[in-house]
């Protein structure tokens, strides 16, 4: 269905291709999923598929290109419409609509389907992906994930043979994500559509591959091979290959329910032993002063110091919601909702695409307005503060890292960063620098991949050094790896005494990071306890080597890494030895 013959793509000046030498077949009716580290050129690949790359991004493509019998060059992504259906990583980008309904239309209204087959197919699709309720709805108005399954659900309205899609779960809950895996199942395995996906949370999607190609570096050929045989190698691979590759499992377990197989005496080895904490401690106080041991914790102590702000303030809450109510037009958002942030700890706020999760968030950055109940938040009211007093006490990093920046270069938007925190000139450029150490100060942030747009927003805010840091989604369009340094940063950022709450469907990202996981459900709090408490006895947020080792409270594979390394050092020494 799909043919890569010896393709390459150069953009401009550039001394290396993104991509290079690919040789590849994707037969039909299979699902064929692209891993690799951020960088390697997974997007510049599916855009060969549609056309988009090079007839709307630009640069040299050279090889050849061919879907269906139809070579990419010379047919443009309007005349490949029939046959290809793109979602990208953006949904915003991808609608010309207002409504839901009106925006599954368009694709097959562009086609000139009759009304009544489009009828038909707009109500199998929004029974599809569960979008019945919001048919209606303005798109302006969706959550994130829901706006991301909209955008699935008009490129499948036109029944397009090939499905490429970059990143299709980012912005999903578990539940959803698990939804919209089931819907490309049945379209490959009952309509043989052939689906070409990139996507960096491989715990969802290894076990559904039909086919993995790696992408192991820019401009490297692909490694291509069968699920268990490519993750044996690949330097991206979820936890339970992990688990498997920490443990020696043959074959390579990539499903939960193949690790459980293997899992029994794993867990009887680790019965008697407790889980090392998140923070190492046991407790959620500020562990002293550990962060100003790491380079990022030494520059915010060194931004301290050079300027009249102080250190965040320990000795009570940074923010009290008490009987919180949210009315967004007749919806209501938020209700009843109560919730405290102590210096020092991390909160991960979970639940279903519109749960209220972002707009908790708004609501602690004055960007909404009760309807009831109180917000305080370093003892004032956000949405009746000034926002140049409110970034003193509270950031938000948003879902778009993009709706931060404005300015034309990394440097411009540092200056200005600096300007609006009243920080010495160059504050913002050094955490930059140490967050991102790659990038060059002349570089448009619209040019920085998802990550570094993320990694430039967080400095923007870090500038201003604000006790309470608020991040949506921020593991969205991460590979494991750039997840990894997130974290370390986070962490450090909680050593200094900042309180963090994320708002984020990455359950091993709360696994790895949170003290404390709260769960919403139709704008009303659910759960609210210690992580392990929370998500091991969740079938939706539990993490991958939770639902392996339950009932145990084993959250990641590094805590199992510790644990078993510390069994290995006290096992007694067999009979006979000296």
């Amino acid at each position: 269905m799909i043919r890569f013959e010896q393709v390459s793509v150069t953009y401009g000046d550039a001394s290396a291709p993104a991509i290079g030498r690919v040789d590849l077949t994707v037969p039909e009716g299979e699902l064929v999923l692209l891993v690799g580290p951020s960088g390697v050129g997974k997007s510049t690949l599916l855009g060969t598929v549609s056309g988009l790359v090079p007839h709307f991004t630009g640069g040299v493509l050279r090889g050849r290109v061919t879907v269906g019998g139809r070579d990419t060059r010379t047919h443009k992504p309007r005349e490949l419409a029939d046959l290809v259906g793109t979602v990208g990583q953006d949904p915003l980008a991808h609608f010309v609509t207002d409504t839901v309904e009106d925006e599954l239309a368009y694709g097959m209204e562009s086609l000139g389907l009759a009304p009544d087959v489009m009828r038909r197919r707009v109500e199998e699709t929004l029974d599809l992906l569960g979008l019945a309720e919001l048919r209606d709805r303005p798109i302006a108005t969706l959550s994130g994930g829901q706006r991301q399954r909209v955008a699935i659900g008009s490129v499948l309205t036109p029944h397009p043979r090939v499905l490429v899609l970059d990143e299709p779960t980012s912005a999903l809950d578990p539940a959803a994500a698990e939804e919209v895996l089931a819907v490309l199942q049945r379209l490959v395995h009952d309509l043989g559509t052939t689906v070409l996906l990139a996507e960096h949370r491989l715990e969802r999607v290894v076990q559904y591959a039909d086919q993995v190609v790696l992408l192991p570096g820019p401009g490297l050929p692909p490694v291509v091979g069968d699920p268990e045989r490519i993750m044996a190698v690949s330097p991206v691979y979820p936890p339970v290959v992990a688990l498997g590759r920490l443990t020696g499992w043959e074959p390579l377990p990539l499903s939960v329910r193949d690790a459980r197989r293997r899992a029994a005496g794993l867990r009887e080895r680790l019965a008697d032993l407790r889980p090392e904490p998140v923070d190492g401690t046991g407790t959620v106080a500020p562990p002293a002063a550990t962060g100003a041991r790491t380079p990022l914790g030494r520059l915010l102590r060194r931004r301290a110091t050079t300027t009249n702000d102080t250190a965040p303030d320990r000795t009570g809450p940074l923010a009290v919601v008490t009987g919180l109510a949210v009315r967004r037009g007749r919806t209501e958002a938020l209700r009843a909702v109560s919730l405290t942030v102590t210096p020092g700890e991390t909160i991960a706020l979970m639940g279903r695409n519109g749960a209220g999760k972002s707009t908790l968030l708004s609501t602690l950055v004055g960007m909404v307005a009760p309807a009831a109940g109180s917000v305080l938040v370093g003892g004032r009211t956000p949405d009746r503060t000034p926002p140049g007093e409110l970034i003193r006490h509270v950031g938000l990093v948003p879902q778009e890292p993009r709706d931060l920046l404005y300015a034309d270069t990394v440097a411009a938007e540092c200056a200005a960063a600096d300007s609006d925190a009243g920080a010495a000139d160059g504050s913002c450029r050094a955490l930059v620098s140490e967050l991102l150490p790659e990038v060059a100060d002349a570089t448009h942030p619209r040019d920085l991949s998802e990550g570094q747009r993320l990694a430039l927003a967080l400095a923007v805010i870090l500038t201003g050094r604000p006790p309470l840091l608020l991040l949506d989604e921020p593991t969205r369009g991460l590979d494991y790896a750039a997840k990894a340094r997130l974290v370390g940063v986070l962490r450090a950022l909680a050593a200094e005494g900042h309180a963090i709450v994320l708002a984020t469907h990455d359950v091993e990202l709360a696994a790895e990071l949170a003290h404390r996981v709260v769960i919403l459900a139709d704008g009303e709090i659910v759960a609210d306890g210690p992580t392990p408490r929370v998500v091991v006895s969740s079938p939706a947020f539990a993490p991958q080597v939770a639902k392996v080792m339950a009932p145990q409270e084993w959250l990641t594979v590094a805590q199992v890494r510790t644990a078993l390394a510390a069994t290995a050092t006290t096992a007694p020494e067999p009979e006979g030895t000296e």
